[in-house]
């Protein structure tokens, strides 16, 4: 195989990975443009399309799927052997994916970046956050992030907190103009704040326990949302009631007063968060030092010091 050619299927197989020429084009150092090109080269070589595009969106065609499916193992099996020669020399290289969501972005991963940048400065982190459920073996991450009672059985997962707390938070404005909820049924006539489940576009039901009963209740308000921030941001403006993990900042608002708890009787905990990647993968010793850096274990720096 030329040159060209292995560069082609390179590129194709980025863009597939990334469902975007931009990410794609970032990744391999080419412009936007320099890479379009290459694809259409190798869509002209080939005879056939390989990618359906729209103005906001790129996947593969069914022949480029029948040839990302063929290319794509052929390119891991590259890429670890790269790596093991890499690590054999001590110097980790190359690019680790992770689908993460926010809570985890926020409070496990961004404090613990410039540590694993200065321990290994040839690895990209690619962090996506993503607060939906997402597939990591489709959207090819090396590994994803999410609470412990939501992953697949076939996964390796490790913890990485202890159990998570669930609180339903509202300003003390709301509160005040449309009293305070004292049973998880009073919800009901109570503004809440949805929380999408995008793998099927259901809301979330929240999850109460107390004394041994569990309910669970379809809430209905003004905001739907798939993302932490904004749920919070419309609490503490007074758009009604909330309901998510003390962990992720709203513990804070708590004691500053911007936010009060209720119905902390019937609040519950969630299995905390976890680290998962596919039981049938060979962990990447990238990976292994990305989950130390995590844990604050040893040998995460064994190049440099934290």
């Amino acid at each position: 195989m030329r040159g060209a050619e292995f560069a082609e299927l390179k590129a194709f197989a980025a863009v597939v990975e990334r469902a975007s020429f931009a990410r794609a084009a970032e990744h391999l150092g080419l412009s936007p443009s320099a890479l379009s090109q290459t694809i259409r080269q190798l869509e002209g070589r080939i005879g056939a399309r390989l990618l359906n595009r729209t103005t906001r969106s790129v996947a593969p065609s069914a022949s480029g799927e029948l040839l990302y499916r063929r290319i794509a193992p052929l390119f891991r099996e590259m890429a670890a052997a790269v790596a093991e020669a890499s690590e054999a020399t001590g110097q980790m290289s190359g690019t680790l994916r992770i689908n993460t969501l926010g809570i985890a972005a926020r409070t496990i991963i961004a404090p613990k970046l410039a540590r694993f940048h200065k321990a290994y400065p040839d690895v990209l982190l690619d962090i996506v956050v993503d607060d939906a459920l997402a597939d990591i073996v489709v959207g090819r991450f090396d590994a994803g992030i999410r609470v412990g009672g939501r992953l697949e059985k076939d996964m390796v997962a490790i913890r990485l907190t202890p159990d998570l707390n669930m609180v339903a938070v509202a300003s003390p404005d709301y509160l005040a103009a449309r009293g305070i909820p004292r049973t998880p049924a009073d919800l009901h006539s109570h503004s809440c704040i949805n929380w999408r489940l995008q793998m099927d576009g259901r809301h979330y039901r929240w999850e109460f326990e107390k004394r041994g009963k569990r309910v669970e209740v379809a809430v209905d308000g003004p905001v739907v949302t798939n993302h932490a921030d904004i749920g919070i941001a419309a609490a503490l403006n007074g758009l009604g009631i909330a309901y998510h993990f003390a962990h992720d900042g709203v513990g804070e608002l708590l004691a500053q007063g911007r936010l009060v708890q209720v119905l902390a009787d019937w609040s519950i905990s969630r299995p905390g968060l976890f680290l998962y990647y596919p039981s049938r993968q060979h962990r990447p010793a990238l990976l292994g030092a990305f989950i130390d850096c995590l844990l604050d274990r040893k040998p995460f720096d064994q190049q440099g010091s934290p």
